[in-house]
């Protein structure tokens, strides 16, 4: 279990209005655009006020509004949550330089849409009900997802991490706006404790948003614990996927 220094503090401070507000429905059902915009009460409202007391460094991405709107009406969540409100108004949000980066509507730098990654992995086509929705990952190869029952019968609407050294789904018992706070004020440097290789700064500044790090020996064998000894190479964030969740 990997240790979220601080977390609960900050989980008492989140009150109902922050919940994701996700009910995605079949297709016949979903919502228009105009809909899901909230004016009155802009979720982005509270991303920032998280924004400004940040102790991490935090890039949020502007977005494309084309991109923007269709990936707010694919993912059907509305504004008033930090999550369609992510989605709405930012191109995505890197945390750190870009060692995590949690998924917006795109930008060149981060060039994928919350509901263009989850295509295919976990759903097939926008209205379906996901049994899981990935939000977030870093250059490790690890990912984050929120729960709908698909990574396990516990901890709906929570974040999961796949831990690239365990291969295996570990509960943070964070909703999802309490993820973007401990993205922007937990202690990541507790988090990935041993994680961080020598010289890991210099190799982000030529890792894209759509890469990752790939590791040999493979980080969940015995030869790869130490990530200092393993070689590495950029290769893109789909290929860690597919050999991670294989």
């Amino acid at each position: 279990m990997r240790i979220l220094s601080g977390i609960l503090l900050i989980m008492f401070t989140l009150t109902a209005s922050c919940q994701t507000g996700n009910n995605i429905t079949d297709k016949k059902n979903m919502r228009e655009l105009s809909q899901l915009i909230d004016t009155e009460e802009p979720g982005m409202d509270i991303v920032r006020e998280w924004y400004k007391e940040a102790t991490n460094k935090v890039e949020i991405l502007p977005r494309d509004p084309k991109r923007a709107e269709q990936a707010l009406y694919e993912t059907q969540v509305t504004t008033r949550s930090p999550m369609g409100a992510i989605i709405y108004e930012t191109g995505g949000i890197l945390i750190n330089k870009g060692w995590l980066r949690v998924l917006g509507s795109g930008h060149k730098r981060l060039d994928r849409s919350l509901p263009e990654w989850n295509k295919g992995k976990s759903y097939n086509e926008a209205g379906e009900q996901p049994s899981f929705l990935l939000v977030a990952d870093d250059v490790l190869g690890g990912f984050f997802a929120l729960n709908g029952g698909g990574l396990s019968p516990e901890g709906i609407g929570q974040i999961y991490y796949f831990a690239p050294d365990t291969k295996e789904w570990e509960p943070l018992e964070l909703s999802y706006s309490a993820f973007i706070v401990w993205c922007f004020q937990g202690d990541l440097d507790m988090f990935y404790l041993d994680s961080q290789w020598d010289g890991y700064e210099k190799d982000l500044e030529n890792i894209s948003g759509t890469q990752a790090m790939s590791f040999y020996p493979y980080l969940w064998t015995k030869e790869g614990q130490d990530i200092n000894k393993c070689s590495r190479k950029i290769v893109p964030v789909q290929e860690v996927w597919d050999l991670s969740i294989q």
